[in-house]
């Protein structure tokens, strides 16, 4: 295995791991209820996307 030949600096390493950030995540607007929502996702709150109603598949019930 490759192995590297010089001491990596600590300005460096800094440097390097300063963009290694985590973004907010993007919201959209739901068109029926108004609420904040994940693009790509049903509605938490009314539950629909995309002109149809999935509130069952959202709120499922976990029973053991």
């Amino acid at each position: 295995m490759a192995l590297p030949k010089y001491k990596t600096s600590r300005a460096n390493t800094h440097s390097r791991r300063a963009n290694w950030k985590a973004k907010a995540a993007q919201t959209v607007t739901c068109p029926n209820c108004g609420a904040p929502t994940l693009p790509h996702m049903a509605c938490p709150s009314c539950g629909s996307f995309r002109g149809r109603v999935y509130r069952e598949a959202v709120r499922s019930i976990h029973t053991k």
